[in-house]
């Protein structure tokens, strides 16, 4: 399949017309169905074509969104949105299932063969000839030395040939491509099933609710940590045993351990509680553990109000009565920068994904109902100037307006260069990162429920596949496709207000923390509830996965931090059956 597939998408469908002199091909010609192109595939070589990788990710190229009058086919069908394999309810569906297929073990065991075909030694020559993989001369390269044709007309259709029927890639390798081991062969381990969904419970002193938890816990890190923050501001800088092997079976329960706080040794788990959080007066807040000055009185502290880099050596606070928020070193509790950027009070914060020891944007929302987007420096620790130079005062690099109500979450991804914001109107837009407005995103059965305005956004979370999860007050659940697609019509109601959630690093699945003290795993697309672990005793405030994605960490309205023991394979498609007999 070529890139014309999805001419009713631009800018595909400009290029589609200049192809077809500035007309649509005959409609029988069209792409109208997923299996009439497979049908045709199968029985016609002149049809076989790469798939593109829109078929992958882009759901919009099987909508007819801009209702183009593409014509009626011979048996009178009318060419519109693309028919779908029956297996697949939804174009979002299909892309998502094409998606799990290509990222499958199976296929990743048999990659080498495809790499062989395109970029190996099967690309040309004898055995190209032998896996049936040779194509029209002019789409290898060196086949055509343009700069010798003379006719200039000659020239120009070659070039038009090759330019919109693609080229053969470069030939990197005479040699087969070894193949790709297994993940079930190379690290069984990671399918070995926990028989208790208790880990561990660490219980603080002070008994002050853990409202933000950042589980940094990178092997690759020198000290991995689990940073907890709780109300009264302290922090605890918390050591994680990167050696930790989860026991396949234990003894110990919830229930038990909740109303038995008496633990084993602490070599037995993998979080070890800031030896200067273990001992103390519960009163008396550590100097070299608190943030500072205390924040506006009209904010309650929440999750939003912090975020913390990759390797824990500074936290980034708001919510200050100063209009500022600002940049605190861990290791010795001292302000470095004092940021203003704001008209009012900063209520929440956002970082975008980043690695070990790279730079990343943060996002901080004011009740000025604005968003300013600034440049975090790895290196210096520190909101950084214009020009990135050591010393320089803080500059921000966008400014995103467009709100009309105090800002109440954001998202931000480098990756997709967009910010998303939601206000306490219940209003979402996405900006790009260089502070232009795309769109505004709207759940339409919230606003239409004789209601004057949808409830406040109170969580935005956005995938790698750029699919949006948006939660309205304690209750609602959106979610909807980079473009502004709503997916689960109508909006998800949940059965418990919902506090806090967290993504898993692929985008699968959502992890919930609630108000009854619950935390549950549920599938993103459909949402669909998985599991539910055993109740806690107070309010879940803060949620958070381990690097590993073997542990959910659970800050708690009772001081205590509650590590759950899972297993995100077993509801995997392609693992889930390992499970059955278990």
């Amino acid at each position: 399949m070529n890139r014309f597939l999805h001419f009713i998408t631009e800018p595909f469908t400009t290029y589609f017309l200049n192809l077809q002199s500035g007309k649509f091909d005959h409609s029988d010609r069209l792409f109208h169905s997923i299996s009439e192109a497979w049908d045709h595939c199968q029985r016609d070589t002149h049809d076989v074509k790469e798939l593109i990788p829109e078929l992958f990710y882009l759901s919009e190229m099987f909508y007819n969104s801009n209702n183009y009058d593409l014509g009626k086919r011979e048996d009178g069908n009318k060419v519109g949105d693309v028919f779908l394999p029956p297996w697949a309810k939804s174009p979002e569906e299909f892309v998502l299932i094409h998606r799990q297929a290509l990222e499958s073990d199976l296929v990743s065991c048999q990659l080498n063969q495809w790499i062989d075909l395109i970029f190996g030694y099967k690309q040309r020559g004898p055995e190209a000839v032998r896996a049936t993989n040779v194509f029209y001369y002019l789409t290898y390269e060196g086949s055509m030395n343009l700069n010798a044709i003379d006719n200039a007309q000659v020239r120009e259709g070659l070039e038009s040939q090759i330019l919109n029927f693609g080229q053969t890639p470069v030939q990197l390798m005479t040699d087969p491509h070894p193949p790709r081991h297994s993940i079930m062969t190379i690290s069984p381990l990671m399918f070995q099933p926990c028989q208790d969904d208790l880990c561990m419970l660490m219980k603080f002193i002070s008994n002050s609710a853990i409202v933000h938890i950042s589980a940094n816990t990178y092997p690759q890190l020198q000290q991995p940590l689990v940073l907890s923050i709780a109300q009264n501001l302290v922090f605890g800088l918390n050591r994680w045993n990167s050696n930790y092997i989860q026991p396949t079976s234990q003894n110990s329960t919830l229930t038990n351990s909740l109303n038995d706080r008496t633990q084993p040794p602490q070599a037995e788990y993998p979080v070890t509680v800031d030896p200067l959080l273990a001992v103390g007066n519960p009163s008396q807040p550590l100097s070299k553990r608190h943030l500072g000055d205390a924040f506006d009185q009209r904010l309650q502290i929440t999750w939003k109000n912090f975020v913390a880099t990759v390797d824990c050596r500074s936290i980034i606070a708001c919510g200050y009565p100063d209009y500022s928020f600002r940049v605190i070193e861990t290791e010795t509790s001292t302000v470095k920068q004092v940021i203003y950027g704001h008209g009012d009070v900063v209520t929440c914060l956002a970082r975008s994904e980043t690695g070990l020891f790279s730079d990343c944007y943060v996002a901080s929302g004011s009740l000025d109902c604005t968003v300013v987007l600034w440049h975090f420096s790895q290196h210096h620790q520190a909101i950084a100037g214009e020009y990135n130079v050591p010393g320089e005062a803080p500059a921000p690099r966008a400014i995103l307006t467009g709100h009309d109500a105090e800002i109440t979450a954001i998202c931000v991804s480098a990756e997709h260069g967009n910010v998303i914001s939601g206000s306490k109107d219940g209003t979402i837009l996405m900006h790009t990162t260089q502070g232009d407005l795309l769109r505004r995103i709207v759940c339409n059965d919230l606003t239409l429920k004789g209601k004057v305005r949808a409830p406040p956004v109170t969580n935005i979370l956005m995938s790698r596949d750029c699919n949006i999860v948006v939660f309205y007050g304690t209750e609602y659940i959106a979610t909807f496709t980079g473009t502004g697609r709503q997916l689960n019509k109508p909006a998800h109601k949940s059965v418990e207000k919902i506090l806090c959630a967290t993504l898993s690093r692929d985008g699968e699945y959502v992890v919930l923390g609630t108000e009854s003290g619950r935390i549950s795993v549920v599938r993103l697309f459909p949402l669909q509830m998985l599991y539910t672990f055993p109740q806690t005793d107070s309010p879940t405030r803060c949620v958070a996965i381990s690097s590993n994605h073997r542990f959910i960490l659970g800050g708690l309205e009772s001081g205590a931090i509650v590590i759950f023991n899972v297993d995100f394979n077993k509801w995997h498609y392609e693992y889930k059956q390992r499970y059955t007999h278990r």
